[in-house]
């Protein structure tokens, strides 16, 4: 369970001294808190793995555009700390699959559900998010699911 993994990182880190990796494993444990907080008040339970992988990619992608932004702007020691801690949060988030495998996987789900055109293109995404959540950038799987649609 990926709470279990959170909580041994954050004892490692504090053992180990590693300021940068306690610092992000911190973060990464907020950001579960408050959607377990927003889960209680919308009468869910507290967020499952599949929940925290979102979380997790989420905070991926916000470091990486925030990196983009301050290289950019002349900024490389804030881009490179984005650049560490996305690091860190990869270490949580499963292996992500290379831009053929993700071709093949779309492939074999418009097969396997029938997908005929654009119309079925929420379906085809829907298959993909429950089977391959943390493992691809969806934005990116968009525009191969809409690209073999047609």
């Amino acid at each position: 369970m990926l709470r279990d993994q959170l909580a041994a990182a954050l004892k490692d880190a504090m053992k180990s001294k590693n300021a940068e990796r306690l610092s992000t494993v911190r973060l990464i444990q907020a950001a579960v808190k408050d959607r377990d907080i927003a889960n209680r008040g919308a009468g869910k339970e507290e967020a499952g793995d599949d929940e925290i992988l979102q979380i997790l990619a989420k905070m991926v992608k916000q470091r990486d555009e925030s990196a983009k932004i301050y290289e950019e702007n002349a900024r490389p020691e804030l881009a490179a700390k984005e650049r560490a801690e996305i690091v860190v949060l990869q270490d949580f988030l499963p292996k992500q699959l290379s831009e053929a495998e993700v071709r093949s996987n779309i492939a074999a789900i418009i097969a396997e559900i029938g997908a005929a055109g654009p119309k079925d293109m929420g379906k085809v995404m829907a298959v993909l998010k429950e089977r391959y959540a943390g493992q691809m950038d969806f934005s990116k799987a968009s525009g191969a699911v809409k690209e073999q649609l047609n």
